[in-house]
């Protein structure tokens, strides 16, 4: 079975945010093994899609990691906070949907359900999950945050796409973009998920490390086309174009991006 079609932006801490109570189920974790990236979607799918919106339960507390290596040669680490993001997705079903639906989904009392969803997301306290995904396509700010060239290409053996930056650049990068957006085009869309990013990224250790990753995505994308790849110096033409007053060049590279991304959403109807 693919990789769910999904792609990720991932926060790794510093070893020091895990110390504590708190933190020994992430310690527990590092001492199982970390699990791939490869094999983080369908870590999730496995222990949150399968057993999760299907019965109403969500899926066991126990902790997976993923680990990078920082600049300074220390150890960073991704709790894949499952648990909580599967209760998150549940609150939102239950809040969005029909009763009808959420009764033949859930098969058991929404009361119940959504107890456990709220305790489920309490587990994390006053943090925030490390994990933020997207079906079916990468969201267009999420470019803002990276350097192009700093991109990692693999097509030989797990085929990934992912970059890395330092925390501080990828929030400092959020919050000039945003300011680019919304004197640009306005404060609706793009602006919105900066200024969210933003706000989500500032709650993290100032030493760690924001992970873009494509993810199940590069299914839909051949080898010639990842390597032709360009949506990150795209998006980053476009703000540039947009500090400038060219809305010309700003909205030539907005239609190649929704050519290029919207060729993947497609695969949606067909899947």
């Amino acid at each position: 079975m693919p990789e769910p079609f999904l792609s990720y932006l991932r926060v790794y801490e510093p070893l020091r945010a895990f110390d504590g109570p708190t933190g020994a189920p992430v310690r527990e974790a590092l001492r199982r093994g970390p699990v791939a990236a490869g094999d983080a979607g369908d870590r999730d799918r496995d222990r949150c899609l399968r057993v999760g919106l299907g019965t109403g339960k969500l899926p066991a507390d126990t902790v997976d990691v993923l680990v990078t290596t920082a600049r300074s040669g220390d150890t960073l680490v991704c709790p894949l906070d499952t648990r909580p993001r599967a209760a998150a997705a549940l609150l939102a079903f239950l809040a969005e949907q029909p009763p009808v639906l959420r009764a033949a989904v859930l098969g058991g009392p929404e009361s119940t359900a959504r107890r456990d969803a709220e305790a489920a997301l309490a587990e994390i306290g006053d943090g925030a999950a490390h994990v933020v995904t997207s079906a079916w396509t990468v969201p267009l700010p999420w470019f803002a945050l990276v350097d192009p060239d700093a991109r990692r290409l693999s097509l030989h053996g797990t085929r990934r796409v992912h970059w890395q930056v330092p925390i501080g650049t990828a929030l400092a990068r959020a919050e000039r973009a945003e300011k680019t957006v919304r004197s640009g085009i306005g404060d609706d869309g793009p602006a919105e998920v900066l200024a969210e990013t933003a706000s989500w990224l500032a709650r993290f250790d100032h030493d760690s490390v924001v992970e873009l990753d494509y993810g199940g995505l590069v299914t839909f994308l051949d080898d010639d086309t990842l390597r032709g790849d360009s949506s990150a110096e795209l998006v980053q033409d476009a703000l540039q174009a947009l500090q400038d007053g060219d809305g010309d060049v700003a909205q030539s590279c907005y239609e190649k991006l929704r050519d290029f991304w919207g060729a993947v959403a497609a695969h949606r109807g067909s899947g």
